[in-house]
Order: C-alpha cells, then structure tokens, then sequence
C-alpha cells in the first residue's frame, strides 16, 4: 500500500473514532438492556429451550442467585459418568460423545463401532483441496483457515442447502470427521509459509481415534503415547458442548434461524470461538502464565505470588486489563467440573515431569490464592472459581502442541454441539432470532449536499 492511500484511509479513521466510542453504562440500567443477554444477577436472559447439553452453576431460591457445585451434562448425562466410565472399559470416549450429542441416546458398542467406522471413511478431504483452499492461501491463524475452508466445504457438496434433518446429519457428520485434517493442514502450512519451516502433510487414519489422528497428523514423527492419545481424548469430551448459551452455540442457533446452511453456520461459530473471551481464553491463560513466571522469582512463595496477582488486578502488570485468566465463569461458581476433570489428569502426566510439576504447581496457586486477592483488591465478594481455561492450554503444552492450535482443538470439539444446537433450533425452533435493539439517536433533518458544502466552507478556518 503507498503511503497516498494510507493517509486518505486515515483521514476517514479520524471520523470514525469520534462516533464509536463506549455507551454510558446508565443508558443501558435506563432502558432496561440486558448487557451481554444477563439480568443484572449475572443470570443469563432465557432465550430458548434445549435438550443437547446442561450447564449448572447456581440455583434460584425465593429470586435469588444461590452458588452451587458445577455440573455439566450431555443429553442428561452427567460428563463425570462419561469420562470415568469410558476410562475404566480403556477406550477413547470423544466419538461415543459425538454420538451422543447427535443422535441423543448412547450407543451399543455395535453402534458405536459402526459410526467410528463412517468418521473414518469421510476423514479424507475432496480431492484437490488441500492444495487448492489450503496450501494456496496459508494463513497466519488457524482458525481463519478452518472457517474459510468449512465455508469451501459448500462447493463441493451436491446438495449444500436443504434443510432436513437427514441433510442436515449427513453435513454435520462429514465437518466433524474433516474438521480435525482441515486444522492439521493449516498448521503445516503455517508454519511452513509464515514461519519458514518443512511441510509435512500426514493422511489421517481411517482406523484411529479423533485424538490419536490428532497427534499422529501434528508431529512429524508421527509418533505418540497411549497416555498422550487418552490426555487428549479427555480434553476433546469435556470441551465437546457447552450449552446453548455460550457464545459459539448462539451464534450457531442464530445463524442457523435463518434458515441458511450448514456451512454458513459451523463457519460463524468458529469465528466466534476465535475470539479471547471465548475460545481464545486459553491462550490467554497461557501468556499470563509466562508473564507471572518472568516476574515471581520463587513459585512457591505464596506472598511474592499474590503481590503480583495484585498488580494484575490493579492493571499494573500484564496486558493491563485487570483480569486474572482462567478465574471466574458466567455460570460455575464454587466449581466447573470441566476444570476439576482436567486438573486430575493434567496432575498426573505433570508428575512424569519435574518442570511440568513445578509449573502444575504455580496454577494451582493461582487457583487458591485469586478468589481473596480479588476480593483484597476490587473489594468484591463474588464467588469463584477457576475454569477450563485454567488447565488446557497447561495439557496442550504437556501435549507438545503449539499455541496457535490451543483454539482449532477446542473447535474440533465443540463441533459436535454446534451441530446438535443446529439440529434442535432448525427442525425444533423454527422461528428466525430477532432480538430488540434500543435507538439512543434523536431524528435528524436530512441536508443537501451543497447545503453541507456549504456549512463546511463557513467553519473552515482561513
């Protein structure tokens, strides 16, 4: 770009940046707004019905808000059930959980087996588009390549826009199995084109799990431990669905109101994933890690640990946002159960580790000691606890993998809820989503151009 242009552009940023700028917080308490969909409790603003996944974090008693022990259930499965379960029969549950969500009752191993056997089949990408949509426009973000390759998806499918549920099934299956290989490829080219290093580019295997085609296909060795395989799968059922509520599943429910495909949808979830308050977040918690690291020189000080934290708070320190990363959720409150799940097993393969124990270690102080730096600094009593943020991008990286698929691995979960959310809203609601926004503009008398030309020429100083 020539420096001519840059400085026409800037001149109409100049304009912009004085027309965007944050509401007043009382117009929204004026109104009757609810920020964020939440009623001033913090509770969310009921906006549908659903029988896919359950989120409990607190119950209401005489209208008002009552922490409680987090549970979080597919299908009316607790996910506590469903991971120990599958871990006691030594298997790998993620395709079982896919199963699940889809079609709403748990498989017999008949079943099940058949359905592993289908993801297997549809694992490979049309011919031609690897190279085509991926290796010829590598982007710098994962999640970038995989939602414009979901989108890419369209064009080679025969029948892209019906709506029935049978369609509907048959799309979601064939992103579920493909998302996985589209994440992988995007990475090799990453960091191939961007950073310079060998392309490997791994075919899936028809006859491996979704976490163990997962490794296999991000190392170039292709090598990986059954530990690491069953880590893994852990992370893909706990991330798997979250609710209708969360943002990605909205969004889902949204797009997929209108009436349009498959693609469109799946593609602006992942969007929404992509953003650090939501998917995002585990980077985040990854950075912030590094960042207290740099700056506490003993980790098992627990006044050096919470002095910092208190400058995170004060937004001295870090990214100056005054938020201590993987701490707090809009629904869990004495606990997430996702968190509680990851951190069993993140202790375990941290114990292999002598530097793995002694970072494992440094979160877990983090854990304990926030909740009272929180209230010590913002003076505020708000009931906490750390969430799955806290402890997945830690496995990730006990998992040898790069930050920049921390967030592609959490889409290749959650695709299996999105899908179902889809399912439910196109066939069961019926109805596109049409919320109400409140106009805070007075009307304005429209002005000739010459008029306007005018004005200006009267203000402009001589």
């Amino acid at each position: 770009m020539t420096k001519e242009i840059a400085k026409k552009r800037e001149r109409f940023y100049k304009t912009a940046s004085d027309l965007y700028k944050p509401f007043p917080k009382e117009l929204f308490k004026a109104f009757g707004v609810k920020r964020g969909l939440r009623n001033e409790d913090e509770t969310g603003v009921m906006a549908g019905l659903t029988s896919v996944g359950q989120v409990i974090g607190y119950y209401i008693e005489d209208g008002e808000k009552k922490p409680a022990q987090g549970h979080l259930k597919y299908r009316g499965y607790d996910i506590n059930d469903i991971v120990e379960n599958c871990e006691k029969e030594g298997r790998f549950g993620f395709e079982e959980v896919i199963y699940l969500l889809l079609f709403g009752e748990l498989p017999t191993s008949e079943v099940l087996e058949r359905f592993m056997d289908l993801i297997g089949d549809l694992r490979a990408l049309p011919s031609g588009f690897t190279e085509d949509m991926i290796l010829k426009a590598p982007s710098a973000n994962i999640m970038n390549k995989m939602a414009r390759s979901v989108l890419a998806m369209y064009s080679y499918d025969g029948n892209p826009d019906e709506i029935s549920v049978e369609n509907i099934l048959r799309q979601s299956i064939e992103l579920i199995a493909r998302l996985p290989v589209i994440a992988a490829a995007g990475y090799q080219a990453k960091r191939h084109y961007h950073d310079g290093e060998s392309l490997y580019l791994h075919v899936p295997r028809r006859e491996l799990s979704t976490a163990e085609n997962i490794l296999y296909m991000l190392r170039p060795d292709n090598k990986y431990t059954a530990a690491e395989a069953e880590m893994l799968d852990v992370l893909l059922m706990v991330q798997a669905e979250h609710g209708g509520g969360n943002n990605s599943a909205f969004t889902t429910r949204v797009v997929s109101s209108s009436g349009t495909d498959t693609y469109s949808a799946i593609a602006a979830a992942i969007g929404s994933l992509k953003g650090p308050k939501h998917g995002g977040a585990n980077a985040k918690v990854m950075a912030m890690r590094a960042n207290i690291e740099q700056n506490v020189k003993n980790w098992e000080d627990d006044e050096e640990i919470s002095a910092y934290l208190d400058k995170i708070l004060r937004r001295e320190a870090f990214d100056g946002a005054g938020l201590i990363y993987g701490m707090g959720h809009a629904v869990y409150t004495y606990s997430d159960p996702r968190c509680i799940l990851l951190k069993e097993r993140a202790a375990r393969l941290a114990s292999t580790n002598p530097e793995w124990e002694k970072e494992f270690k440094l979160y877990t102080a983090v854990e304990r000691l926030t909740p009272e730096r929180f209230y010590a600094v913002k003076h505020n009593s708000k009931v906490m606890c750390a969430n799955v943020d806290m402890y997945s991008g830690f496995v990730y990286k006990m998992l040898g993998i790069a930050p920049e698929m921390y967030t592609p691995i959490f889409a290749i979960a959650r695709i299996a809820g999105w899908c179902a959310h889809r399912l439910e809203e196109t066939i069961g609601c019926s109805r596109i989503i049409r919320p109400a926004y409140k106009s805070i503009v007075h009307q304005k008398t429209y002005v000739p151009l010459a008029e306007r030309d005018k004005r200006a020429k009267e203000v402009k100083p001589s």
